[in-house]
């Protein structure tokens, strides 16, 4: 059944009896008997789907799932730091009532509410390869602030994690900063970034600080301020500013950093290529109750992983960047071929 929920994902347009069939195939051979056996139905399926529930799909996620990029990996390391980014998504689920209690829809114009409830995930993606490695899934209700909080507590030293700027809170940086990692931050032109130094590549330190907790400012935090505007030839454009923990020019300047924070939007390409080509274009998710929704996208999450781990590894065997891959045509490929016999290893138990 688990491979039943990651097999929903890479087929999503197929029914219950499809999705079945190629995964029975792909497992037949485990048993090395030739006779054939029926299929169970679609009622059976639901119930071992329920009888699995969501827990266990989590637990493979979070226990395979890990960061893909090796030292010579092009565009995953910033002097020797790997970089990652954090931010949310939201998908259209199955319009239950159950589902809209637990989830919660987003509102249209005229108090009108959309047509289908929402589940968001936010998410940590290793830019260089597009995995998703860790995630938090929650109603449409909770802000991808609120969901984020657990993740910020799990990145690692070593790492420089890239955000946009409606992540930024004093409490959000300094829980992310705790962990040892390294941040690179866009931040809104409202918070105060009063240079207390100015240095030599146009950068600047400044201090920040709780805005509640500690209105004496007495307890600041330093960071490094690198602002900057971007000329796309459509006029003048809102200034970036980037606040960052590596406060030495020295280390890394600011116009690299600032080349590094392009890389954030690599997390947006990983969420499409689950959305738009492994889902499918507006695409509704099929599960009808949360626990299965849960089931749903967790199975959506270890299958982008997946094919991003097969994508890597042809790409590292061939010396070629993993951006450059296809995930279009490696979906493809994937899809033709996890019906043969021996596509699934066989289990022990």
């Amino acid at each position: 059944m688990a491979y039943f929920a990651i097999g929903m994902a890479l087929h999503s347009d197929g029914s219950y009896e499809d999705v079945l069939g190629l995964i029975t195939d792909g497992l037949a051979w485990a048993d090395r008997g030739d006779d054939e056996r029926p299929l169970a139905s679609k009622a059976a399926v639901a119930k071992a789907r329920n009888r699995l529930g969501f827990e266990p799909m989590e637990m493979l996620f979070s226990r395979v799932a890990q960061p893909l990029a090796r030292k010579a990996t092009p565009g995953s390391w910033l002097e020797g730091r790997r970089v990652v980014a954090i931010d949310g998504t939201c998908l259209d689920v199955a319009d239950t009532p159950e589902n809209d209690t637990e989830f919660g829809r987003p509102g249209v114009m005229k108090g009108e509410r959309a047509a289908f409830p929402q589940v968001r995930v936010v998410a940590l993606a290793e830019c260089g390869t597009h995995a998703m490695f860790d995630a938090v899934i929650g109603p449409y209700t909770d802000s991808e602030t609120k969901l984020a909080r657990e993740l910020l507590g799990r990145v690692q030293p070593g790492m420089l994690l890239l955000a946009d700027r409606g992540f930024y809170s004093f409490e959000a940086w300094q829980n992310a900063n705790e962990t040892g990692a390294d941040l690179l931050w866009r931040v809104k032109s409202n918070l105060h970034l009063e240079p207390v130094e100015d240095l030599p590549d146009g950068s600047w330190l400044a201090e920040v600080f709780h805005s509640t907790n500690d209105r004496k400012r007495e307890h600041p935090v330093t960071v490094r301020v690198i602002a900057y505007e971007v000329d796309d030839g459509r006029g003048p454009s809102e200034p970036f500013r980037l606040i960052t923990t590596i406060l030495d020019p020295k280390v890394v300047s600011a116009k690299r950093l600032a080349r590094a924070y392009v890389q954030r939007w690599e997390i947006e390409s990983a969420f499409d290529e689950l959305k738009t080509h492994q889902r499918g274009p507006r695409a509704v998710l099929r599960s009808k109750s949360p626990g299965m929704v849960r089931q749903e996208v967790w199975g959506h999450l270890c299958c982008h992983y997946a094919i991003r781990a097969v994508m890597f590894d042809a790409a590292r065997q061939t010396g070629r960047d993993p951006d450059r891959v296809s995930f279009v045509a490696s979906l493809r490929i994937i899809r033709r071929s996890i019906a043969q016999q021996g596509a699934f290893p066989p289990s022990e138990h």
